[in-house]
């Protein structure tokens, strides 16, 4: 193995970084070492390093491109030559320069040649070959190209450190790592985490909590993004992920897959509640979380500075849920509206506090938890005996109605049948002549009186 592999080697182990990655770098400040002490105009300059050897091999490379009138190609120098440089510049990278300035894409002399010159090189050049001429490895290189391979080489391997340290914590992102606290500055807490340093702002910072120097802490990963001095990896000690991760650590069965995890509330600081659940019968999940005399839920509160943690056990009856989720309070009934998710909670008038929590907190906890919108009104023992009597009263009402309607078109009919009847047996009487009759025979005994009566006058 020869001294260079050696010192690639050493220098992989101490940045961490790939063997691959630093001999590109190598390779690269060969190029522009060459470039500067024996490079000529329109060379696109690749070497090819052999770590083992020491020796390197230099190669022209340009891509065969469609011929282009000798007008064009005149008119595209002359106006490229009259391009002036800024100081630092070198001459070569004038065409580089020229291409990306301009929105339409240009022939570049350095990256590309026209097929008649390819066919030259080599007969069966096509558009869009690439070909490949080898040039002359220099003996040596004078000081000013080992300067420039120097800087390059130290710039480089900046640049692939930083890479590499942006792609290994961006596969991170979301996660809870381990850091040490380093210092801080104003508001701000920077946290080591290894490769990087990482920022704990204000704003994610738990209210109360306090982060002295050297003291290790769990953070949530928020986002890593690039920024110009490197990745810049955003903290947080507020997110739920933390809870979870600490429970996955401290509780075995968690981590074993016994018990799961249903759903996680928590105001950082203050309190927090977790839902869980487990399909084996032989498992306490509530006990196998507290622990033997609260041993585990106690290490979980330490973690996470004396935050309160209430352990709830899932149930998919949503009654049954939201009875636990406000816990400790006593429920007394629970009237749901699936379609709006939300429930009506009684709770008796010494336990509606309780209920409740302080600024809201247990029962804003409880719907986060659940997923429910959660009302609390008192419990009234009268008025619920009222409403039970009236609920009673009105289904026997409800319950009456519906019998009389299914009797009454029989007695109806019945009715109906009578009235025929009756009318069919008056029908023969006939007394009304009768009537006439006396009259008139009254009228006669009348008649015959007044005339006797006169006879006997006279």
């Amino acid at each position: 193995m020869s001294e260079i592999t050696n010192a690639i080697k050493q220098i992989c182990e101490e940045k961490k970084l790939e063997f691959e990655a630093v001999v590109s770098t190598i390779e690269l400040a060969l190029a522009a070492a060459y470039r500067k002490d024996f490079g000529q105009k329109n060379q696109n300059i690749k070497v090819k390093f052999n770590p083992e050897t020491a020796h390197s091999k230099i190669y022209d490379v340009k891509m065969v491109v469609e011929d282009l009138p000798e007008e064009e190609l005149a008119a595209l120098e002359a106006e490229i030559a009259s391009r002036d440089l800024p100081k630092g510049v070198e001459h070569e990278t004038r065409y580089e320069r020229f291409e990306v300035d301009e929105d339409k894409k240009r022939f570049n002399p350095k990256t590309e040649i026209q097929l008649k010159d390819a066919l030259l090189i080599e007969s069966d050049a096509k558009i869009g070959d690439e070909i490949v001429m080898e040039l002359p490895e220099p003996e040596d290189y004078g000081r000013m190209a080992a300067q420039t391979a120097k800087q390059v080489i130290i710039q480089k391997l900046r640049e692939v450190e930083r890479d590499m340290v942006f792609n290994e914590f961006k596969d991170k992102e979301h996660e809870v790592v381990t850091g040490i606290i380093q210092r801080q500055e104003g508001r701000l807490v920077f946290v080591d985490l290894g490769k990087a340093i990482g920022i704990l702002p204000m704003e994610e910072q738990v209210p109360g909590e306090s982060y002295p120097i050297n003291g290790r802490v769990k953070v949530y990963v928020k986002e890593v993004r690039a920024g110009q001095k490197g990745a810049e990896i955003i903290l947080s000690r507020r997110s739920e992920e933390i809870l979870k991760k600490v429970f996955y650590l401290e509780i075995p069965e968690i981590s074993n897959g016994l018990i799961k995890i249903e759903s996680v509330a928590r105001e950082a600081g203050s309190r927090s509640k977790v839902a869980i659940s487990t399909d084996s019968e032989n498992i306490d999940p509530v006990g196998s979380c507290v622990g033997q005399r609260g041993s585990r839920i106690q290490t979980i509160i330490s973690e996470l500075g004396g935050e309160k943690v209430d352990i709830i056990e899932y149930d998919e009856d949503p009654v049954k849920y939201i009875s636990n989720a406000l816990s400790p309070a006593k429920i007394m009934g629970i009237t749901l509206n699936p379609i709006d998710r939300r429930a009506v909670v009684k709770v008796s008038p010494d336990k509606l506090s309780l209920a409740i929590g302080k600024s809201g907190q247990n029962v804003r906890l409880a719907a986060k938890l659940t997923n429910w919108k959660i009302d609390i009104i008192p419990y009234d023992a009268e008025a619920e005996a009222k409403a039970e009597e009236a609920k009673v009263e009105a289904a026997k009402k409800e319950a009456k109605p519906k019998k009389e309607k299914a009797k009454k078109p029989e007695k109806v009919a019945k009715e109906v049948k009578v009235v025929k009847k009756e009318k069919k047996e008056v029908k023969p009487k006939k007394e009304k002549p009768e009537k006439k009759a006396v009259k008139e025979v009254k009228v006669k005994k009348v008649v015959s009186k007044t005339a006797k009566t006169k006879k006997d006058k006279k």
